[in-house]
Parts: structure tokens; sequence; C-alpha cells
């Protein structure tokens, strides 16, 4: 990892600006540069960016280009280009052909450049992307990532703070496996604090029916937040700023990333949401869960789902 802490971010549209912001009112990234096709956007967005410097945390160098020649030199690169799934008459397939073919061409681009830091993926549908890029970059697994299941994590521990009356800083679970619809929670290492959750729940005389109310509002809550404002993109903003930092600062830090599995959980070949210690060289460990029946049972749905999706683009892959 170099020590310039300069970060490229591909696609300058409500994801990657609510990262880009929340870097810049968090600090401790020197120069961020802004990649998208559409130039005057990406050049309007670095200038608002660097009027508010002068009440920002710390310096930050802010431009905009369509010159992947930036990549060269930068620690990380973020993408989040990519459309979005549009509402009635497109299916999921077609999502993720379309996006394949754009996320496919930034990865030539930015490895021709001579990138060799980590990508970091949130372009839709995740997992499938994160794969992508791992397979046009050729890098190692370990330095390619995707935003995973972060995001929905950092849902279900607001979520299941505000039930209990608990700071999410304290609620430690696990959203696993597909960032979508065939994703689960790994209740049995649930905790708050250092007490089982299913403990908790009993001392309080609640029901452990709860937690598929708490992980059905978790999946339906992007749905319910694009029904009312379009978009969902200050979480997973946060979520990516999270993600940034703790590799430029070598935090160690656990996270629900989208990564490669190699035997873990018995699967290998895809990316998926698992639990993994991050560094500065990226995905330095997976910890492989022992997981009940019933769990093992949804991760292996997700599995399968998720492979079908690869066989459906393997052909624009070659």
């Amino acid at each position: 990892m170099a020590n310039k802490r300069k970060v490229v971010l591909v696609g300058t549209g409500f994801v990657g600006m609510s990262m880009a912001y929340a870097l810049e009112n968090q600090g401790g990234v020197n120069e961020l540069v802004l990649i998208d096709v559409l130039k005057d956007k990406a050049e309007g967005e670095a200038m608002d960016l660097s009027h508010g410097l002068a009440y920002a945390p710390g310096r930050m160098d802010i431009k905009a280009t369509t010159d992947y020649s930036e990549c060269k030199n930068a620690d990380i690169v973020v993408i989040t280009a990519g459309i979005a799934q549009k509402q009635g008459g497109q299916t999921r397939l077609e999502l993720c052909q379309t996006n394949t073919k754009i996320v496919k061409e930034i990865t030539e681009n930015a490895v021709n450049s001579g990138f060799n830091g980590i990508f970091v993926i949130a372009t839709n549908p995740v997992d499938i992307m994160t794969y992508v890029v791992q397979k046009v970059s050729k890098f190692p697994t370990e330095k390619v990532i995707g935003s995973g299941t972060v995001l929905d994590t950092a849902r279900l521990r607001y979520l299941l703070g505000e039930k209990l009356q608990v700071s999410p800083k304290n609620v430690h679970t696990y959203l696993m496996g597909e960032h979508g619809d065939s994703s689960f929670v790994a209740w049995s290492h649930s905790s708050i604090g250092v007490k089982p959750l299913k403990a908790i729940l009993k001392e309080r005389g609640k029901s452990e029916k709860i937690l598929d109310e708490l992980y059905k509002e978790v999946q339906q809550s992007a749905y319910e937040i694009i029904e009312r404002k379009k978009a969902t993109y200050y979480g997973i903003g946060l979520a990516l700023a999270k993600l940034v930092k703790t590799i430029l600062n070598d935090e160690k830090a656990i996270l629900t990333v989208s990564t490669y599995l190699n035997g873990e959980y018995g699967h290998e070949g895809i990316y998926m949401g698992v639990p993994a210690i991050i560094t500065n060289k990226g995905v330095r460990e997976i910890l492989n869960l022992e997981l009940n029946e019933d769990e093992m049972e949804k991760l292996d749905n997700s599995y399968k789902v998720l492979k079908g999706m690869i066989e459906d683009i393997e052909d624009i892959l070659k």
C-alpha cells in the first residue's frame, strides 16, 4: 500500500458522491479523484466538494477527469458506476448483463493505467460485479472487495438496537450471503455486548419471532426508501467510507464484505458477503463461522443464486 492515501472514485452518482462527502467530512484521504463519462457532472461535483474544504477536518485535493491514468498511483479505486434497476420492464438479469459490460470496461481502463492497489466495488448486483472485476483484472482475490452486506448489517444493527434500546455499536450480528433477497442473518452468532442475543430476548420475555420480523424489515428497507425518495445512498455512502478508511488505516476491522470463497463454508469460486478481517492489503482472513443447519442451508441457497447469475454473464467476460 502506497502512502499517498489517494482514492479514485469511478461514478459520480448519488452513491459515489455520498461516499465522497463522507470522506471529506471524516478526513484521512489526501487526494480524491472523480472519474465519470459525464465530464461536466464530475467537474461540478469536484467544485462543490472543494468549496467546503475550509470547514473540513483536513486537507484534501479534489479533482475531476475522464483520464484513467489517475488510477496508476492510487491506493484504492472505488467503482460505483452503472445503471440502477428500473422499476418494471427490466429484469435483474438484464441489469446484471448491462452492468457487467460497464464494469468490465472500467476495470480494463484502471488496470491498463498501471493501477496495482485495491478495488472496492459497490455497483449492483455487487457480488457479481466484484467477481467481474477480479476476473477481468486478474488481481489476487484479496485485493478485490465488494461492499457486500456491510450496509445490510448496519441496518440490522440499527434496527435491533432500536428494538432493544441499546447502541447499535454494541450490537454484534452479521447479515450474510448475497446482497439481495437470498441473504440471511447468522442469529446463532448474534450478541449484545458479549451476551448472546437469544438469551437477552428470553430474559426480557420477548419472542424470537421478532428476529424474523427484523430480517424482513432490513430486507425491505431499501425498497421502502426508494419508494419514498427514489434512491438510497447515504447509508451505503457511509459504509463505503468506512471500508475505504479501514483499508487505508490498516484497521484490521471485521466487515461483512463481498469476498472470494476458496473453500470457506464449503464453497469456492464465488464472491458473497461474509465477515472478514480487512487490512491495508485487502482481505486478510475470512471468519469461517460454525453455522447451524438452517443458516447453512440459507448460505447454500445464496451460493446457488449467485452461481446461476455468474453463468449468465460468462459469455460477456469471454
